[in-house]
């Protein structure tokens, strides 16, 4: 097998004209470069040099190979370079998918300051759900996928839509279960936790528990006889674990993953609503009065807000920044 080193002692031999030369330039003996000169000829089974007076010439293999070697020699010194780059952080990409409340908060200050720190390495960003950021991370779609999840949740509850007929609801309720399944599982990945993010209740400005005294906590068994307005598959499943556990099955007569439009039919007096704290930092709240939600267990209700990688792309130095920032951009919350 022919190596990268013998094909530098052969273009030294060839730029110099004799072993001698050839070891001063590449700074070891003259015994070396002959022995790796024989070990090449051995490779490919044919002399490479022949004598001429005092000194060396290629023979007519040699210089076949010197043209391919001046090639081959300048490909593995850009690859170097690029590979150099890329563990120095002066150059290198990161694919980022998040959740849209994530999209808005959390990332924009992570990649600005990564850009000012290390500006030769591109960032770029998809936004997606976390059970379709989950199957482009284990796909190579992306490098860092941000993503939630309830921790009081035993699996998530599938909820149709409201138009759906019993068929469609059926179908619905089974396809979304095995997706929120598939999203909860992170056992194959690289977690770093970014934050806990607390649900807050969203009531029309003139509902009865809106300004509580004191900011005190509203009880979801206190919404029970409510309309609601629920949120995208995954949320709207656990909005159905917290209400079952607070004694009621919620009325969903609005569905939408959209934050504004659920402020605007919170504002309009259709329903109330519960939504993650990040969701409420980049929409508009006129009209409507948001309330701490404490679950049936007394506890504040909560999702996790995670970064996810697989195991080898932790190691590669741009991937690794990228969840440091995000970590950072969490932390000044």
């Amino acid at each position: 097998m022919i190596e990268a080193r013998h094909l530098r002692v052969l273009r030294a031999v060839a730029r110099t004209g004799s072993f001698s030369a050839a070891a001063r330039e590449l700074g070891c003996t003259q015994p070396a470069i002959s022995q790796q000169m024989k070990a090449l000829e051995k490779s490919v089974d044919t002399p490479l040099v022949v004598r001429a007076g005092r000194g060396m010439q290629l023979s007519e293999a040699g210089r076949v190979l010197l043209k391919h070697a001046n090639g081959i020699l300048a490909g593995l010194s850009a690859a170097e370079e690029e590979v150099a780059a890329i563990a120095g952080l002066r150059a290198g990409r990161v694919r980022l998918v998040s959740f849209p409340t994530a999209s808005s908060t959390l990332v924009p200050p992570a990649v600005a300051r990564l850009r000012a720190s290390h500006p030769g390495v591109r960032v770029s960003l998809v936004e997606a759900e976390p059970t379709e950021s989950l199957a482009m991370l284990r796909g190579g779609e992306c490098e860092v996928a941000l993503a939630f999840r309830y921790p009081d949740s035993q699996g998530g509850l599938a909820v149709p839509s409201p138009h759906s007929t019993p068929r469609e609801a059926r179908a619905e309720a089974t396809l979304e279960a095995a997706a929120a399944a598939a999203a909860n599982d992170w056992s194959d990945l690289v977690v770093r936790p970014l934050l806990d993010d607390p649900l807050v209740g969203l009531l029309p400005a003139g509902h009865p528990l809106a300004g509580r005294s004191g900011g005190a906590p509203v009880d979801l068994a206190e919404l029970a006889g409510e309309q609601w307005i629920a949120g995208c598959p995954q949320c709207r499943g656990h909005l159905v674990e917290l209400c079952a556990g607070a004694g009621f099955e919620p009325r969903i007569d609005f569905a939408t993953d959209d934050y504004p439009a659920v402020v605007g039919l919170v504002a309009a007096g259709l329903g109330v609503a519960v939504l993650p704290g990040l969701a409420l930092d980049s929409v508009r709240q006129e009209g409507v009065s948001a309330v701490q939600v404490r679950a049936a267990s007394g506890e504040p209700a909560l999702r996790q807000v995670v970064a996810l990688t697989l195991p080898d792309l932790a190691e590669v130095p741009a991937v690794a920044l990228m969840l440091d920032r995000l970590a950072g951009s969490a932390a000044g919350r």
